[in-house]
Parts: structure tokens; sequence; C-alpha cells
């Protein structure tokens, strides 16, 4: 295999490692009543009030004020329906670099730039919100962990730019 299509290849498995996970996590936020009961029910089957109460008690307020706002405030709940929404749309723009992973290394960048904004968000959106901090920091990992692969793609781009364009230096006028 040549290095051309060795570094294609892996460019393509990271994509698809990070849209898929993209994607999911997008559909996660449609059911979001019905995920947090199944959650608690299996918390509590895992024994974890026990042994993690702090994370409980968290899961249980979300669950009560989740459960408040399907049964009386249903339309607030369509706010998450566009962020799930909003998920799969920008897992569609990674089918650029997917298929001209050069002229469209600009996607990746701008997933590393949104990334790396979920810090700042979740640090000043976070106390706002009244979320503890501790689920602010799981909040920020997405973005630590989310540019993980992209940045592996980055690389791999500029790669397979070195390789398949010629390498020319401007001329300077003197």
């Amino acid at each position: 295999m040549s290095d051309r299509a060795a570094l294609l290849k892996g460019i393509r498995a990271w994509l698809a490692v990070f849209v898929v996970c993209l994607v999911l996590s997008g559909a996660t936020a449609f059911p979001l009543v019905h995920e947090l009961r199944w959650t608690e029910d299996l918390l509590r089957a895992l024994s974890v009030p026990e042994h993690l109460p702090a994370l409980m008690r968290w899961i249980e307020h979300v669950r009560e004020g989740l459960d408040t706002v399907d049964a009386e405030y249903p339309f607030v709940l369509y706010g998450t329906d566009w962020l799930a929404f909003a998920h799969l749309v920008i897992a569609v723009a990674f089918y650029g670099p997917y298929r001209d992973p050069v002229r469209n290394i600009w996607v990746i960048e701008f997933g590393m730039i949104a990334c790396a904004g979920i810090v700042p968000l979740a640090l000043v959106c976070g106390p706002i919100r009244q979320i503890p901090f501790w689920w602010s920091v799981i909040d920020m990992s997405f973005g630590v962990v989310g540019v993980i692969p992209l940045y592996a793609v980055r690389k791999k781009i500029k790669r397979l730019e070195a390789l398949t364009a010629p390498n020319l230096r401007p001329a300077f006028a003197a």
C-alpha cells in the first residue's frame, strides 16, 4: 500500500470514529427523559447510591427536573431536539474531509475550534445554570477527547498534502 493510500485510510478511519461518536452523542439528546429514568434505575441496580451519593443525587435532581419539564412545559425539550439535530448536521459536514481531506481540512480545524470552545462554555455557563463543577469537568472532557482524533486527522492531512502537492516555495522579490 502506498503512503498516500495508507494516510487516506487512516484519515477515513479516524473520521468514521469521530462521526459515529458525534451521531451517538446527538441521538441520545432526543430521548432525554427516558434515558434519565433508565440511568437512575441502572445506577440503583449497581448500588451507585452507596458508593457515589453525590452523583446519584445529581441524577435524581436532573431526572425530576426533566420529568417536570416534560409534564408541564414539553416545548422546552424542543431545544434538546435542536441540539440533537445540530450534532447530526455537524456530523454530515465531515463527509467533505472524508471525500477530499486536503481541500476540506478547514472542517477539521473548525471541529478543533468547536472542541476548544466546549471548555469556556462549560466554565461560564455551568455555574450560571447551577451545574456542579465535577459535571462541567465531564462536559469539558468531550472537547478534550474530541480534539484527539481531529488533531490526528489534521496531522495526517498535512502529511498527505505534502505527498500530493509539489513543494513550491514562493519566490520573493528582492
